[in-house]
């Protein structure tokens, strides 16, 4: 929901929130420390589809410590479980919150919101296969919730698979209950359907945005304004924001890998010089959100392109 961004488990509208604060979806926690600018303060967490090393940030607050010390206590709460993957998440160890849940999913195999929540981590690892099957098996469990079928669609729409990403994000806006949750999901059905050559259906889409619609969360302000583009309310100059200063603008950066993606999706889909679109997903690639749904999408276009 991203924002890049990522949505959790528990409460539907907290759990699109921080998606796309992790972000995307936005979903991404990006965490705060300037020194980290390369990130490799914490542990190497994956190597990119382009090559480049990706790292984790330190538990410099303690709170991974926290939540290692409350789930010791009691090893088999789901729900701490839930929390210590999340606390690892914000600090980007996402190999670290992969493994936390696993590790637990021997005690609850059923349990819809590990799945869930392995499957979220597993996109921000590239390892996009793995998502799709625990993510398939969350919707399985928890047929009605709207981050199962969300997360499903972003499995989908990494592997290329855009046609069944669209579905996906159909039943997740099926779901929405909130104009956030329908801005959000409305952004990844329109481009999930213009990626799989339906045009018109993606048009329908649209026609939900409203011009009064607004949104509460301010994460999800970047996709309203793309929606707004795509709607052709708004130019690409209007939207793109400025290149963010550095690893410590988080704010900054979400915003710029989220809409930088988008235009430059836009440019694929109308055929409108893809030269520049790729030249707008390696502007984002050399940002430091690697786990926003922003970078990730540059990062699979680059890769099929072979990297120009």
């Amino acid at each position: 929901m991203i924002t890049g961004l990522v949505k959790y488990s528990g409460n539907m509208n907290l759990r699109i929130f921080g998606a796309v604060i992790v972000l995307l979806a936005v979903l991404p926690e990006l965490g705060p420390s300037q020194s980290r600018e390369a990130g490799k303060s914490g542990p190497l967490e994956v190597t990119s589809l382009l090559g480049r090393k990706l790292y984790g940030l330190p538990d410099d607050d303690g709170s991974i410590r926290a939540a290692q010390q409350s789930l010791a206590a009691n090893p088999k709460n789901v729900a701490l479980v839930l929390q210590l993957s999340k606390a690892q998440a914000a600090k980007r160890q996402y190999r670290e919150a992969v493994a936390t849940c696993t590790s637990r999913l021997a005690f609850a195999p059923e349990n819809a919101d590990l799945h869930l929540e392995r499957g979220h981590r597993e996109l921000g690892l590239r390892e996009f296969a793995a998502a799709l099957a625990d993510l398939k098996r969350a919707v399985e469990l928890n047929p009605n919730q709207l981050d199962e079928y969300y997360h499903l669609g972003l499995a989908h729409y990494f592997l290329r698979q855009f046609g069944e990403a669209a579905e996906s994000f159909r039943k997740a806006l099926n779901l929405a209950r909130t104009s956030d949750s329908v801005i959000d999901c409305s952004n990844w059905l329109y481009v999930s359907l213009r990626r799989a050559g339906q045009a018109e259906g993606a048009a329908q889409v649209l026609t939900r945005i409203t011009p009064d619609m607004k949104n509460k969360e301010p994460h999800l302000l970047f996709y309203l304004r793309l929606l707004r583009f795509y709607q052709g309310a708004l130019s690409e100059n209007q939207i793109l924001p400025p290149k963010p200063a550095g690893a410590a603008d988080i704010e900054g950066e979400l915003s710029f890998d989220t809409v930088t993606y988008g235009v430059g999706n836009w440019r694929l889909y109308n055929n409108k010089n893809p030269g520049a679109a790729r030249q707008l997903f390696q502007t984002v690639v050399t940002g430091f959100a690697w786990n926003s749904w922003g970078f990730i999408g540059s990062e699979v276009e680059l890769a099929k392109s072979g990297g120009r």
